[in-house]
Order: C-alpha cells, then sequence, then structure tokens
C-alpha cells in the first residue's frame, strides 16, 4: 500500500526546477551547482585569443570559450567554407601548462615555456597546443577549477536532461512544442510511440495551450526521472510518516546491502546526501536522499574499501600481478602507426607499472624508440624518459619498471645510460638497497617512487659484491630477436641488453636466480600454463615472468591474460593503445588496491610447496565455492551508438564471469527495443564461482543487432572479491574506458556459500 506522504516545503533544487520556464536552461545549471558568478566560469564564457600551434611555421590565432550550455566549448575556424569546431567538456582528460606535448616541444621556443598548454583529449582524438597571450591568462585555462566541476556536474541526470530539452527547445522560447517533445525523446534515445507521446504531451499540458512551460515542464521531468525501481525499495523502508528514519535506514543497510551499519552511519548518510534542509532537520531521509545516497561512489558496486591501498605491500615483487604494457610507445598498430611519448603517459596514467622501451641508434647520437624494421614513427628515447619522469608517479607511489629492448650500439647505449641518469636522478635505482647481497626481490613498498631497469646485465649480481670481476655473459636474444630473427651482422655491432632464457622449470631451480626475468612469448606460456600449471605457479613464486603478445599481432591485438594470472605470471603486457575485451578485464584487475599498479597473489599462489592449479582444482584453501545471484533490474542514459537522429538503441546486458576454466560463465538480458533511456529488465542469474580469489566479474551493455553482431555500449569490470551486495549502482565505461555519463545499471547482487 502506498504510505501517505505530507508535502514538504519545496527544497532550493526544487524551486529552481519549478522555474525552469522563467529561467534559460544553462542558468538552471549553474544555480543548482552553486557555480553561479563564480570567476572561472565567467572567464570561460567569455573566452580568449589563442595561439594554436601546429608546426614551426603553422601559429594562428583562434578565439576559445565555453558555450551557454556550460558543456560545449567552442573554437573559431578562420577557414573560408568551414563551420567553426566545438568538442565537449566530457571530452577533456586533462589541461596540460607547458611545453609538455611533442608539437610544443617541437614547434616553439623554451622562452615561451609559461605561455604553453595544452588540451588533451580521452581516446585517439588528437590534443590541441596553443599558446596564450601571458603566463597569467595560461594559468587561468590549466588551473580553472569550472572545467572539473562543470564536467562532473554533467554526470548527474537533471543536467544530461536538461541539456536535451534544451538542445529540443529549437526556438529558444523555454516552451516545448508536441514536435520538440518528439526530437527530445530521440535525444535521450528513447523511442516512443506517437500515441503514447501525445498522451503523455496532453497530460502535462494542462493549460492547453499546445506547448509545455514553467511548472507544466516540471511535471514533464518528473514523469521522466520516476524510477519506479527505487520507489519500491523506498516505500518498503520509508516508515516514518513516509520517510526513512535513521533505523529505517540502518534496517535497509543490513538486511538489503548486507552491510554492518549503526545509527552514526545512517546519520552520517541523511546529513550528507539529503538536500531537503527542512527534512534533515528532522533527521529523516527522503526518496530524493536516498537516490542521491544510491547514486554515490560508498554505494556502487565496487567496495569503497579497496579503492585505496588495502594490501600488503612489503612482499617480494613477485608476489604481485603487475599492470604491465607492450610496445608502450605505440598509439596504433605496429607496422606503420605513430610512436608517440603521449603513449607513456596515457599508460602511466591508467596505473601502468611496467613500460616498454624499444631503443635503436638514432641520428645525432641520439638513441631514438620505435618499432624496428617498420614503418611506424621514431621518438627520441630522452623526450620518453622526460615523459616516464613527469608521469610515472602521479596515479601510484609505487615502483616503474623500464623493460629496454636495446638495439642500440656501444655509444648510444651509453647516451641511454647518460640520460636516464641526468633525468630519472636519485629515482633510478642503480644497485641492490643494501649493502649486501639480497637474498629475494625487494618489495614495492621498498621501491616507493623508484623506477627499474628490466634488461640484461654484463655479469651476474654476485659480481658487484665480489672483490674479482666476473666475465660478461652475452648468449642470450632480446624478444624481438626471438620472435623474428635478426641479423647476425647487426648483433656484433652492439652489446646485448638480453634476456635470461628460459629453458625448463628444473634448469631455472637450478640455474636462475631470483632476480633474473624470463620473458615468454604468449604461445609458450600459454602452453606452458596449459601443461604444467601447478609447476609455472611454483616457479612465480619468487621469480618474475613477463608476458609479451605474439609478433604475428601486428594489428596490436591482445590475447585472454587471465589464464596467466591463474598461474602466477606477473608481467602480462599488453597493447594498451588497443580498446578490447583483454584491455578492459586488465584494467578491472587492476582497478583496486588504490589503483596502485600492483595486486598481491593469493597466498596460496606465494607459496613453493603449492598444490593448486586452476585446472584439476584440487581440494586446498583455493576451493571457495559460491553462488553468484545477480538480478539485472534496469539501465539509465545510455548512449547512441549511432549518433543519426532516428537512431535508438536496443541494449541487453551480458555478466561475464572471468577466472580458472570452471568459473568462466556468460549469460544475457533479453533485448529491450528502443529504449535506451530506462530499459528494464528484471532478469536473474546465478553463477557458480569455485576460485573467487582470481574471478573477475564484468558487465556489458551491447546495442542487438538479429542481422550482424551487436555493437558494443559500455562495460564496468571488477574483481568477484570487491563486489558489494544488495541493490547496487554499476557506472559504465566507454571502449576506451572513460566514464560514460549519466550512463548506469542498477543490479541486486547476493553472493552465498554454496552448500
Amino acid at each position: 500500500m502506498k504510505c501517505v506522504q505530507r508535502q514538504p516545503k519545496l527544497s532550493r533544487s526544487e524551486e529552481l526546477i519549478a522555474e525552469i520556464g522563467q529561467l534559460k536552461f544553462y542558468s538552471v545549471l549553474l544555480c543548482l551547482s552553486g557555480m553561479e558568478g563564480d570567476p572561472d566560469l565567467k572567464f570561460l564564457l567569455q573566452g580568449g585569443e589563442l595561439l594554436k600551434v601546429r608546426s614551426t611555421s603553422w601559429k594562428k590565432p583562434r578565439y576559445l570559450r565555453l558555450l551557454e550550455d556550460c558543456k560545449t566549448m567552442w573554437r573559431e575556424s578562420q577557414k573560408t567554407f568551414k563551420t567553426n569546431e566545438t568538442f565537449s567538456l566530457e571530452d577533456i582528460a586533462e589541461v596540460r601548462r607547458g611545453r609538455q606535448s611533442e608539437g610544443l616541444k617541437k614547434y616553439t621556443e623554451e622562452q615561451a615555456e609559461g605561455c604553453c598548454f595544452s588540451i588533451m583529449f580521452k581516446g585517439r582524438r588528437k590534443n590541441l597546443d596553443f599558446i596564450a597571450n601571458s603566463e597569467e591568462e595560461a594559468k587561468q585555462w590549466v588551473n580553472n577549477r569550472t572545467i572539473i566541476c562543470i564536467s562532473s556536474l554533467h554526470y548527474k541526470l537533471f543536467s544530461w536532461i536538461f541539456t536535451c530539452l534544451m538542445k529540443a527547445d529549437k526556438n529558444k522560447d523555454d516552451k516545448l512544442t508536441q514536435s520538440e517533445v518528439k526530437d527530445f525523446f530521440r535525444l535521450i534515445n528513447i523511442d516512443i510511440d506517437d500515441n503514447y507521446a501525445e498522451m503523455l504531451f496532453k497530460e502535462c499540458d494542462k493549460s492547453k495551450s499546445g506547448y509545455l512551460d514553467g511548472k507544466e515542464i516540471e511535471h514533464f521531468y518528473e514523469l521522466l526521472t520516476h524510477r519506479e525501481e527505487i520507489n519500491v525499495i523506498y516505500g518498503t523502508y520509508a516508515k516514518t510518516a513516509g520517510f526513512m528514519s535513521p533505523e529505517n535506514l540502518v534496517e535497509f543497510l543490513m538486511t538489503e546491502q548486507r552491510e554492518l551499519a549503526t545509527l552514526a552511519d545512517a546519520h552520517r548518510i541523511i546529513d550528507k546526501y539529503e538536500p531537503d534542509e527542512n527534512v534533515k532537520e528532522k533527521k529523516l531521509l527522503s526518496k530524493d536522499g536516498f537516490v542521491m545516497y544510491l547514486h554515490q561512489p560508498e554505494a556502487l558496486v565496487l567496495n569503497p574499501e579497496h579503492k585505496d591501498v588495502y594490501q600488503d605491500m612489503s612482499q617480494p615483487l613477485s608476489h604481485y600481478f603487475i599492470s604491465s604494457s607492450h610496445n608502450t610507445y605505440l598509439m596504433e598498430d605496429q607496422l606503420k602507426g605513430p610512436s608517440s611519448t603521449e603513449a607513456y603517459v596515457r599508460a602511466l596514467m591508467k596505473g601502468c607499472r611496467c613500460v616498454e622501451l624499444d631503443c635503436w641508434d638514432g641520428s645525432d647520437d641520439e638513441p631514438v624508440i620505435y618499432h624496428g624494421y617498420t614503418l611506424t614513427s621514431k621518438i627520441l628515447f630522452k623526450d620518453v624518459i622526460r615523459a616516464i619522469k613527469e608521469y610515472a608517479f602521479k596515479t601510484s607511489d609505487y615502483p616503474v619498471i623500464l623493460s629496454l629492448e636495446n638495439h642500440c650500439s656501444v655509444a648510444q647505449q651509453e647516451v641511454m645510460a647518460q640520460h636516464m641518469s641526468s633525468i630519472l636522478g636519485s629515482a633510478l635505482i642503480t644497485s641492490p638497497l643494501g649493502d649486501s647481497m639480497p637474498t629475494n626481490l625487494p618489495s614495492p613498498e621498498e621501491l616507493k617512487g623508484k623506477i627499474l631497469i628490466k634488461g640484461k646485465r654484463l655479469n651476474k649480481l654476485e659480481a658487484s659484491f665480489a672483490s674479482e670481476p666476473a666475465a660478461a655473459d652475452d648468449a642470450d636474444v632480446t624478444e624481438e630477436e626471438e620472435s623474428n630473427g635478426e641479423n647476425e651482422q647487426e648483433e656484433e655491432k652492439r652489446k646485448p641488453n638480453t634476456l635470461v632464457h628460459f629453458r625448463s622449470f628444473e634448469d631455472a631451480k637450478n640455474n636462475q636466480s631470483f632476480y633474473e626475468i624470463s620473458s615468454f612469448k604468449e604461445g609458450d606460456a600459454i602452453k606452458l600454463a596449459e601443461e604444467s600449471a601447478n609447476a609455472y605457479i611454483r616457479y612465480n613464486v619468487d621469480k618474475l615472468s613477463r608476458i609479451y603478445p605474439a609478433g604475428s599481432r601486428t594489428d596490436s591485438s591482445n590475447y585472454n591474460p587471465v589464464p596467466l594470472w591463474n598461474t602466477g605470471c606477473q608481467i602480462v603486457a599488453l597493447n594498451f593503445q588497443t580498446a578490447c575485451t583483454d584491455m578492459d578485464v586488465n584494467q578491472g584487475r587492476f582497478l583496486v588496491n588504490g589503483k596502485s599498479g600492483y595486486v598481491l597473489k593469493p597466498a596460496y599462489m606465494r607459496d613453493s610447496a603449492t598444490e593448486f592449479d586452476p585446472i584439476t582444482l584440487t581440494r586446498g584453501d583455493w576451493l571457495k565455492h559460491k553462488l553468484l545471484h545477480v538480478m539485472v533490474i534496469s539501465a539509465q542514459q545510455l548512449p547512441k551508438v549511432n549518433q543519426k537522429k532516428s537512431s535508438i538503441v536496443d541494449p541487453l546486458v551480458k555478466v561475464q564471469v572471468f577466472g580458472v576454466p570452471a568459473d568462466a560463465a556468460e549469460k544475457e538480458t533479453h533485448p529491450i527495443e528502443n529504449n535506451g533511456f530506462n530499459p528494464g529488465w528484471n532478469e536473474n542469474f546465478q553463477f557458480d564461482v569455485y576460485v573467487p580469489d582470481l574471478a573477475l566479474v564484468r558487465f556489458v551493455v551491447e546495442d542487438y543487432d538479429f542481422m550482424s553482431e551487436n555493437e558494443f555500449i559500455g562495460q564496468y569490470t571488477l574483481p568477484f572479491n570487491s563486489l558489494k551486495m544488495g541493490y547496487r549502482h554499476v557506472p559504465l565505461l566507454s571502449r576506451n574506458g572513460d566514464l560514460l555519463p549519466s550512463a548506469g545499471l542498477f543490479l541486486h547482487i547476493m553472493v552465498l556459500d554454496a552448500e
């Protein structure tokens, strides 16, 4: 039975919504966000003339400003017959000050450093390089907090809907005709039957004027944002005069969300998220406050306790999975794609802790990085080292490993050493941490803020502590040479910077030192994982393994990292520049533990006597059979796959489990026709998960197409052990791993012990 609710006094946000007919849409957004009159915002709205840089000779004035929707940046084009260009604030990854982009470094003078800045975009869109009129003006563009505030503002429900309302209001009279309402539905990705749209319009058009304004638009808004599934949940626990009391909220948190909540927790939630001051004063939570709480990070599907570093970081490096990149310098394919320092920046900002540098002799005695014997472009080794120095520890404080593929002559190797020493300084590890010969690898904690080099020593580490120098060992080959072969004459021209060649697990046990890393081709590693899984796990307890993609992957495609993690391989290197399911799973693995790029392996994978085998699954501590129940309830504001006006998505949801072979599973809902705005499924799935420590769960939304392959809309992947139970919103990420504003799933999750 529906509770009878007395009408509370309108909150400030409700009053503003009610005044929408009298205010411009963008003004409502600014008032709701508390940014009206903000000096940073005024600066952006006014804009200014900047010098756009493309080359030494191409530097042209361009006017840049924020449009009144407070979401779109407008850039004047002076080309004949070319329209002025725009881009969304949501597409901006970073505004970077100084001559940090490759273009600004190459095409501007050092004295312009303080006036330069770059707008870096998400995905593969090229950055924009500018020179401001003064250093002060450059600071205003770079440090403008409005860009961040407005970007986060547009993650909220009302802003997305209001932006679409404004677009639908073609003549900007703050009124919506029936035709404009139909356009609005297409904008929000929902295809409504004409008869139903007409009925909805007439229901809101109380004045019978033939258009909606003022309170009629408010009513229209309320109908659109109605969430019946949340109303039912709220109604079940709102037992205090139609509101939730602290006691009611505790009951909800403990019963539905399976959280150990106290009254103090309930009071904190009410104080923090209740928007109506009158309700807050009475220590109650309204439905609006309840909805707001359910959208907060602490209430989402990812356990908030796992967002920060929560694992033991004092164990040897070999005890961790390490986020790793292959051919890090490439932006695209490995035959003719561009190389860029920006690729290193992007990988490091995603938490990558092992990056690859393919080094070759360059002109003017300066080593270069590129994919050898191909048409990929070349970048200077020193520029890459500078980029690594700048961005190594912005996302994570834990050590970065430079995996050097060294094809350089002795002379240019000396230049490389000089660059690394002078640029990286004290961050570069050049000798063991202690005064005596170590017996195991150092820990991530000991190496915080440090940069390590993975390469071939000319002699054993023990020789560093011996009185007599040992002879150099140069028998092994580099990864590329092993994959592709190389001219022997070229080999003679340089000292090798090579890898420890793996022969067998028995040989490694007798002859390989703990600090020596073997690199495995993808195919060899997978074969070992399938045929000798337990031996591989034991090998990886005290030694590091690096896995790299097959040389045949010229398109920079990826392989599935899960079977390699299942056998304890730490450095499973992927092509970070290639968006795919494998990269989604990789980012899901390293989503937790502070996005540090280091995830502690389970205890049974750190024991040299372990009996764990991910394929046979004999009994042991690893076997913790769980039942995962997932109810896919609904989705909100899914983006269009095809931006054509008439295009509407037919969404379906896939729930996938990755892990040991026994746990791998996938189930999907039926598609909902023509509704990307608020599709509902209410479908239940159950999964058996036998080794939860290694399992990951991926939620994928696709646009169903019965004629061809479904199109990707968004996804979210996280470790099984980081799932929160109960009613949870799930954010969605784009193919490039960026958050999709406003879009999300609403699920109910339960994890039970199997009997």
